[in-house]
This record gives C-alpha cells, sequence and structure tokens, in this order.
C-alpha cells in the first residue's frame, strides 16, 4: 500500500498511516527486545545453576528487575487505547496563591515533569515561559515529545501540594504551596478539532522577562483568544514571530480538543460542570517534606517515602496505578 505510486495522493492519510506504521515497528521491537531479554535471562540462571556460581546473583537480580520494568511499561500501554493517547503532551502549569513559594513549587514541578520525559527519551521544548519576580515561575507551557506522552500524563493533571520548611523564610517556618498541572494533547491541524479563523482574535507584543534585548526590540509573542469559548493562550519564546503563533495554535487545539472531551465526559454522565480551585481540598497528590518525608497520591493512595526520586522524575508508580484504576472504573458495570 505504502509503494504505491497514489499513496502520497492524499498527504494527510499517507502521514497518519506512516506515523502509525512507524509505532507499530518501535512496539513489536520493543517485545522483540523484551524476549530476547528473557532468554538471555534464563540461559544465565541455567549457568548459574550448572556452575554453581553465586557471583551471578547480581546479574540475575538486576535482570528480573529490569524485565519487570519493561513489562510494567508494556502492560501499561495496552491501557492507552484513547484516541489521542499516543499523541505528544501539552503540559502548563499554574502556581497558587502564595507569591515566591507557590512560583519555587511551579518551577520544582517543571523540573520533576523534564526529568520524568528525559526517562523515557522524549524531548522536550518549552513553548511558554514567564519567570517569577524573585524565584521559581509565573507560568509555563511545555511540549513533549513522544509516543504516549500524552496518554501517560493526562494522570498528572490536578492541584499539587507541597508542604515544606520554606527556604524564604527566615524564621524557618513550614509552609504549604499548591500549583496546578493541566495535560492537554498535541492535536493535528485535522478535523478532530475545527479552528475557524473567524472566532479567533490574535494579538502581537513584546516579550517580558529574561531574553536580551532582542525581546524588548520585536512584537514577537504571540496571544491568541478563541472568542466562542474565551480561551486565551499565548507564546513568547521563540524569536520568531511565525514560530510563536505556530506554538500558540499548538496549544490551543489541545485545550479546544479537552475542552470537547469533557462536555462530551459530562453530558455521557450527567455530571455538572466543576472549576477546581487551586488550594487545599482539591490536591490529587502531596509532597510532604517536613516534619515527615512522604509524597502520597490521594485517588489511588499510592505513597513513596522517597521524596528526593520523585522529585527528580520517579513517577512512574504515580502514573501507573492511576491509569489501572482509571481501567477497572471503566470496566466496572454501572
Amino acid at each position: 500500500m505504502m509503494h504505491t505510486p497514489s499513496f502520497w495522493d492524499n498527504q494527510q492519510e499517507a502521514q497518519r498511516i506512516s506515523k502509525e506504521k512507524s509505532h507499530l515497528e518501535k512496539k513489536i521491537t520493543r517485545w522483540n527486545n523484551a524476549e530476547r531479554a528473557l532468554d538471555d535471562l534464563d540461559v544465565l540462571v541455567e549457568l548459574a545453576e550448572e556452575e554453581k556460581d553465586n557471583s551471578l546473583f547480581n546479574d540475575i537480580r538486576d535482570g528480573i528487575k529490569n524485565l519487570r520494568n519493561t513489562f510494567t511499561s508494556l502492560e501499561v500501554e495496552t491501557l492507552l487505547s484513547g484516541e489521542v493517547d499516543l499523541n505528544n503532551a501539552i503540559v502548563t502549569i499554574h502556581p497558587g496563591a502564595g507569591g515566591t513559594e507557590s512560583q519555587d513549587w511551579a518551577e520544582m514541578l517543571m523540573r520533576l515533569y523534564i526529568r520524568w520525559a528525559e526517562r523515557h527519551g522524549y524531548k522536550v521544548e518549552i513553548l511558554d515561559h514567564q519567570a517569577g519576580d524573585e524565584a521559581g515561575i509565573k507560568d509555563v507551557t511545555l511540549n513533549v515529545i513522544g509516543d504516549y506522552s500524552y496518554g501517560y500524563l493526562k494522570a498528572e493533571s490536578g492541584i499539587h501540594r507541597l508542604v515544606r520548611i520554606s527556604p524564604f523564610d527566615s524564621n524557618k517556618r513550614r509552609h504549604t504551596s499548591f500549583a496546578s498541572v493541566f495535560i492537554y494533547p498535541e492535536i493535528e491541524d485535522d478535523l478532530t478539532v475545527e479552528t475557524n479563523e473567524d472566532d479567533l482574535r490574535i494579538d502581537t507584543f513584546r516579550a517580558s522577562g529574561a531574553g536580551g534585548q532582542h525581546v524588548n526590540k520585536t512584537s514577537s509573542a504571540i496571544r491568541i483568544t478563541h472568542i466562542p469559548t474565551g480561551i486565551v493562550v499565548q507564546c513568547q519564546d521563540e524569536r520568531s514571530q511565525h514560530k510563536n503563533k505556530s506554538s500558540a495554535m499548538k496549544i490551543l487545539r489541545g485545550k479546544l480538543y479537552e475542552v470537547k472531551r469533557i462536555e462530551h465526559s459530562k453530558k455521557m454522565e450527567g455530571l455538572s460542570p466543576e472549576k477546581k480551585d487551586i488550594a487545599w481540598g482539591s490536591q490529587i497528590r502531596s509532597y510532604v517534606m517536613q516534619p515527615y518525608q512522604m509524597i502520597k497520591d490521594h485517588r489511588t493512595n499510592v505513597e513513596s517515602g522517597n521524596v528526593t526520586a520523585v522529585l527528580d522524575g520517579d513517577i512512574d508508580m504515580f502514573i501507573n496505578a492511576y491509569l489501572t484504576a482509571q481501567l477497572k472504573t471503566n470496566l466496572t458495570p454501572s
């Protein structure tokens, strides 16, 4: 089919098929590699038994651990069967009330997701970044590029709460900070989400914050307002106005898709719209560093005492537990 002369006549469909083919080839390769690793481990176990060589124990243990992680990842991917789970993810992080404290927490979360992406071999692009007045960030939008990045990261949408001794408090008091994380799928410019040019108001302005003299001299930053919904997105991290507009449209399509998905879900379930404040009682996860160290996901009750590892991007335990719980919920008869 792909070798026929007419394959590229419809470029949009051809690109979709090519992308699906590439994805399937990667999945097959991963399964084949896991199967070979299992065979190699069997040989290593047999060798250790025959030679009575206890020195191979550590290699066997590490092999089992790596295989368990691989198969867990492959198993979780089978749960990601949503329409856009395979897509890239757009991650927006906003600090809650609390000034510098919350802005610093928002930046810590930004680092957490960048480190998580690096662990998974994903690429991260910063689409928009507004630095805090003293520390941290006022707002950031990331594009996490790689297969299933949205499918995984959608588990992270919600309010994240931090409890710690404040590094900004001279009296060393304990502070509680909040930040919101919202995840949208990157939507290609196709029929999934229609964006009528007449519904858009596009404004240009001079970017603020770090960026040298160029930032202050050109109106390259873009703000797009979707008039029917009131959704406003902006991008100012690129020097090119064209690139900023392209990135802003990418964010807008993701947000419009999410609005469409939520509206459909509420219609099907008979739910009323609900907006959660970035404050106490709304959090999906708590990160406690004082008076003890514990991170707990309030949706699944999964906990970890290794705060340092989690803040360094080791959040797969929380993501996998949430996705598994969601699958069970969806399979439970109403």
